[in-house]
Order: C-alpha cells, then structure tokens, then sequence
C-alpha cells in the first residue's frame, strides 16, 4: 500500500474528525449509494418491461412478414412458399391478409382491423391459438340457432367488451368499397366464436380474425393475399433471414422484421429508459457536489500536516493523490453498498413479487425485472467517474498549499 492511500485510509477513518465533516461524509456516501441502487432499480424494471413487450409482440406478430410493392398484394403464393421455406432458421410461414373495416354488433359500430388467417398453420408463426380465453379459433361456418350457416370470427377482448358481444353473437363486418368515394360498401355476417388476449392493449383492442376464404370475398381479393408471415428458430437472425429472402425473391416483395415493424416503439422505450437515466444520475450528481464540501473541509482541517508532509519531501502530486483517493474511496464505499441494495431489492421482486400490478389494466402481475451485468458495470464506472471529477479540485487545492504558511496555520 502507497503511503498516499495508507494517509487517505486514516483521514476518511479518524476519529479526530470534526462530527460535521464526518456527518457530510456519510451523506456523501449515502447520496452515492442511493443513486446506484435506484439507477439499477430503474434501468431493471424498463429491461423487464422492454422484454414483455417483446415477446408479446412476438407472441402475437410474426418474426418477419413478407410482403409487395403492388397494391394488390401476393398472388403465387405456394409458389413464393417453396421459394424460402428452405432458407435456413425459417421454422413457419402462414399467409394472412389484413384490411381496415367496420364492425357492428346489434346497434353499436366500431372500427377494426380484419385479419384473415389460415387456421391451420397460423400457430406456426404465432401464439394466437394460446391466447384465445374463450370459445375457440373455430372460423369455419356453422348453423347459429336455425339461420343460414354464418363463418365463425374471433373477437380481441377489449373489442368484444365495447361491442358487449357474446360467444354465438351474430355480427356484421363491412369493408370499404374499391370502387372509389361513391362506391357501395360490401357487408358479411358472422359468428363470434372466440375471444383473444394478447395483453398487448394495441391488439386486442381493434384485431378481429377471420379465415382467409372469407376475408378474400369480403375485401374482393380473389386469390390474393396481403403478405406471408413467417417465424423463425432464432430471433435474433431476422436480419439475417430479411437478406436471404430478400435476395431469392427480389423485386418486388420486401421482407420487414419484427422490429422494422415496432421501431417507433422499442425506439420510444429506449428513450424512456435514458431519460430516466440522466434524471436518477443527479442524485448522484448531489452526492458528488458533497464530496466536493466534505474534501474542501478536510483540506481546511489538515492544513498544517499537508504542510509538514510538503516539509518533508511529498510531492504536489503526492498530496493530490490522498485527496483524490479519499474521494474515490466514499464513491468505492457507496457504489458497492448501492449495488448490494440494487441487486437485493431486485431479487426480491423477482422472488416474492412484493410489487404487484393489476392485471386487469396491465398485461403482467408484477413489476418486472431484468437485471443486466452491463448495466451494473455502467452505474458503477458513472458514479465513481463522478467521485473522481469531485475530488479534482479540493485535491489540487490542498496540492498547491506552501508549506510554510500551511505549517503556521493554527
């Protein structure tokens, strides 16, 4: 051990301190750990909320969809099929259209997302099939209580709930005409024969499924579909995937991945995140302006030994190093006793889930958690970085004292 840090060790443990340097000190190393454990709180939670968000867009959305420049969609579709489902990591593909339409259950009218799917293979590119909370993805048509046979449609629960409609329910999907403003919209009843939830209010609020058959007659596309979906065995090489598709098929088809999908979204989080970041950090940034106090006082307080050790060889650099380990010191000590808490109260959560969310207006039950080594590493290289830059200027004071005038103080 240097005798800078040996000097440095002594000062920040003396007894002989004055009682209100010691107590600045405390709250100094207070201040530091409080920051690091409520950055580390903070950045787990937007990690658990990022990853529920991703995997239930992941659950309810395709890893990649597949679609055209043409206004009228894809119309080779088994050809374009056996085209990629070679390409490696591609483990589904179902066809799907999507069109805009309106939804009328007895006299209330809502907007909708149509979405026809094909049941069969549907599950192989989505969890659509183990979100259904009632009836089932039965879309074929059925005899509803002596009337003609009406083809089955599955509702998103928050669209069902303000439709106030019912497993059995008849009701009435209208798409917008194609023959231009004046043109008539086409109209098809259905049943509803099943209720989903995603979680994701976005989804369930404005989705409604039908198969495909019947969604090329209600939105008058003959042997078209919108797109492919398409999922793979690992999500991480959709880009990957995106360019060997892209370079089988070429113009005019364009592949999007799910993330080229929600950017705006996953963009937004990452903001959030950071934010809250900068925000937390000036907790930090207070301890820090402490130490700078804490320091200055201790530099007033030992004047007259700097002098004697300046009298006896150390160096301005020598001096500066005890000031700037001190410093560093009550940043090693809050950093580590903020870790602790960080990562302690975070393991409870994830253990006891002290922290509970109604589900009913959030899609999970307890706040989530994902604690990140990276993050942990970044909070503690960021508050000791503060720490140092703190005990600069107290350090050089305290270096450039003379030691005759610092002798003869007191």
């Amino acid at each position: 051990m240097s005798y800078e840090l040996f000097i440095a060790t002594r000062y920040l443990k003396s007894k002989r301190r004055t009682g209100f340097i010691s107590l600045i000190s405390y709250i100094s190393i207070a201040g530091v750990a409080i920051g690091v454990a409520a950055l580390i709180i903070v950045l787990s939670v937007m990690n658990g909320f990022e990853t529920e968000v991703r995997d239930r867009i992941i659950g309810a959305d395709a890893h990649i969809r597949l679609g055209t420049y043409h206004e009228n969609g894809i119309q080779e579709v088994d050809s374009i099929i056996q085209q990629i489902e070679g390409i490696r990591h591609i483990s589904g593909i179902s066809p799907y259209i999507m069109e805009k339409g309106l939804i009328r259950e007895g006299g209330r009218t809502e907007g909708v997302i149509v979405r026809g799917i094909d049941p069969a293979t549907v599950g192989t590119v989505s969890e659509l099939p183990e979100t259904i909370i009632s009836g089932g993805l039965h879309l074929g048509r059925v005899d509803v209580t002596g009337r003609e046979n009406l083809p089955g449609l599955v509702l998103g629960r928050y669209l069902a709930d303000r439709l106030y409609a019912t497993l059995g329910d008849t009701v009435v999907l209208f798409s917008p005409g194609s023959g231009g403003l004046f043109s008539q919209p086409r109209a098809k009843q259905f049943h509803v024969a099943g209720v989903f939830e995603t979680g994701l209010y976005e989804y369930d609020d404005v989705f409604a499924y039908i198969s495909i058959p019947e969604a090329q007659d209600l939105f008058r596309m003959p042997d078209r579909v919108t797109g492919l979906e398409i999922k793979l065995d690992d999500i991480d090489r959709s880009a990957e995937v995106k360019a060997a598709i892209q370079e089988v098929l070429g113009y005019p088809y364009f592949p999007r991945t799910w993330h080229e999908m929600h950017r705006n979204l996953f963009n937004w989080m990452k903001i959030e995140k950071w934010m809250g970041f900068i925000i937390l950090s000036l907790i930090i940034m207070v301890a820090a302006f402490n130490i700078i106090s804490s320091l200055i006082m201790v530099v007033l307080e030992k004047k007259k030994e700097i002098g004697i050790l300046k009298s006896m060889g150390a160096t301005n650099a020598s001096i500066r190093r005890i000031f700037i380990y001190e410093g560093l010191a009550v940043g090693v000590i809050g950093t580590l006793i903020g870790i602790i808490m960080g990562w302690g109260l975070c393991f409870l959560q994830l253990k006891y889930h002290f922290f509970s969310l109604p589900p009913d207006i959030y899609f999970i039950n307890a706040l989530p958690i994902l604690m990140k080594a990276s993050d942990f590493v970044m909070i503690a290289v960021i508050a000791l970085l503060l720490c140092f830059l703190a005990s600069v200027y107290p350090a050089h004071k305290a270096a450039t004292l003379v030691p005759v005038e610092a002798i003869r103080y007191e």
